[in-house]
């Protein structure tokens, strides 16, 4: 550590190897472009650490490449689609909104995981222009479907990080309601932790000024990252999502006391909570119990193709129980 003015410094290193034989004149001209792939593996693979190069490391950056090259052309011959989510009211089973999500029909791999081309996106800076056209159809679709509806929902849709630290987000999401007419409080924007904490005071700046325009914002997967008590008072949010691996266990006396305090802390600070990856009943009677508002996950509804949605306008069966409401609400 060393010391500024603010306080201790602490800096890291992501280094790359490559060994380069003397007596062969055609590797010397590659061994910076050899180290250079080694030392984004060492980032790749969460930094601060070292990576000796190996000669699959050349295949696995021109698949990166090749794959980024298709899918800008799928973003822009309407290759990419969304799924819709329901998110679900766990008193009386109402579908409340929905959370959109980003599906590639690739032309010759067929449907791939968003695990997999995420990355790539974020990686080749193509996520920003993604971003937006995911938050253009899903208001445009919303706005749509709320033309034939009785009832008011919302759509949510997840942010990059690349989004808020570009400074593109405000222009985006204005640009969204305005082609759709979608009121503002009709958007939901989910955010994750580790999409924040590069830029604190930048982030918070975004968001403030995104939520003056009417929309508000979720953390996702609460309890995965920093779960700070400071970040998520300084943070401009409305609703904690917990993450889906505290759902996983929460019938397991640890995770009943973690889902409960998230729960109850989430209520003093009158945020709402939706509990992700519900996948049976008992986990939505104890959720009820606990006092958790909302939920999504295959108990109720995999990701549904938009001609699906429409078709499906049900209330959801829940286990009759006693309930607590979120403070505030």
């Amino acid at each position: 550590p060393f010391e500024l003015d603010d306080g201790p410094h602490v800096v890291h290193g992501s280094v790359g190897i490559a060994e380069v034989d003397e007596h062969d004149e055609h590797r010397h001209s590659a061994v910076f472009r050899d180290a250079e792939l080694a030392m984004y593996q060492a980032k790749r693979v969460g930094g601060n650490s070292i990576e000796i190069f190996a000669r699959d490391m050349h295949e696995r950056a021109r698949a990166r490449v090749e794959l980024a090259a298709q899918l800008r052309d799928a973003l822009e011959s309407g290759g990419l689609h969304l799924a819709y989510q329901p998110i679900v009211d766990l008193v009386d089973g109402r579908v409340v909104g929905y959370e959109a999500l980003l599906r590639w029909q690739h032309p010759v791999r067929g449907p791939m995981s968003p695990a997999e081309f995420i990355p790539i996106a974020e990686q080749s800076g193509l996520i920003v222009d993604i971003g937006e056209w995911v938050l253009r159809t899903a208001t445009k679709q919303l706005a749509e479907w709320q033309g034939t509806w009785q009832d008011q929902r919302y759509v949510s849709v997840n942010v990059a990080a690349s989004q808020l630290a570009t400074r593109a987000l405000v222009g985006q999401v204005r640009r969204a309601l305005g082609e759709s007419g979608l009121a503002p409080e009709r958007l939901l924007l989910e955010v994750t932790e580790s999409s924040l904490i590069d830029d604190i005071d930048g982030s918070v700046e975004q968001m403030q000024a995104v939520r003056a325009l009417g929309v508000r914002f979720a953390l996702d997967d609460f309890g995965t990252g920093y779960s700070s008590l400071s970040y998520l008072r300084r943070f401009p949010v409305d609703i904690v999502k917990v993450d889906k691996s505290f759902i996983d266990e929460i019938h397991e006396p640890d995770g009943t006391l973690l889902v409960r305090a998230i729960i109850n802390m989430a209520a003093s600070l009158r945020l709402s909570v939706v509990a992700e990856g519900i996948e049976a009943i008992d986990q939505a009677a104890s959720l009820q119990q606990f006092g958790c508002h909302l939920g999504q996950g295959y108990h109720f509804s995999r990701p549904m193709p938009v001609d699906d949605v429409a078709a499906n306008q049900r209330t959801f069966a829940l286990p009759v129980g006693p309930t607590l409401r979120v403070v505030g609400e």
